[in-house]
């Protein structure tokens, strides 16, 4: 098998352009790899990592390698209980950039709804099902805004 990183390449700046539209950043590419990295992060903390290998399973080159970026498997998983929880989460993965990344909850809370929603190219309805299924009932909303489109 070849590798083509070119294409790897082209794959993501498609999809980071247009994921920087669906956060209304204009063409900020880089804040737009920032949040979606960190969401991507946090959302591995929580899910077990069998669903994580499930969901990666799905994603191009590209986002396989932003998920697994930095990624250790740990015997106990994050307890993140509700939104607000998993926001201070997300904004742990980016780290001093969060102050101006996730200026808000209602942004930050939006950003990782517009998330799922752009990974909904990727990811199947029954994978969307199978993690919210494994979320606790307040992260459920989530999700399931997202697997309506």
């Amino acid at each position: 098998m070849a590798l083509n990183f070119n294409q790897y390449t082209t794959e993501a700046n498609t999809f980071l352009k247009g994921y920087a539209k669906n956060l209304n950043l204009s063409n900020d590419k880089e804040k737009a790899g920032r949040i979606l990295s960190a969401v991507l992060h946090a959302l591995r903390e929580i899910i077990p990592p069998e669903e994580s290998l499930q969901l990666i399973a799905q994603f191009p080159m590209f986002l396989k390698a932003v998920y697994v970026n930095g990624w250790t498997l740990k015997s106990k998983r994050e307890k993140v209980k509700n939104i607000p929880e998993f926001i201070d989460l997300v904004r742990s993965f980016d780290g001093p950039t969060s102050v101006y990344d996730f200026e808000s909850d209602e942004l930050a809370e939006n950003y990782v709804q517009t998330t799922f929603i752009s990974l909904r190219q990727y990811i199947s309805l029954g994978e969307l099902e199978d993690i919210r299924t494994g979320l606790p009932k307040d992260l459920k909303p989530l999700i399931y805004h997202s697997i309506m489109f």
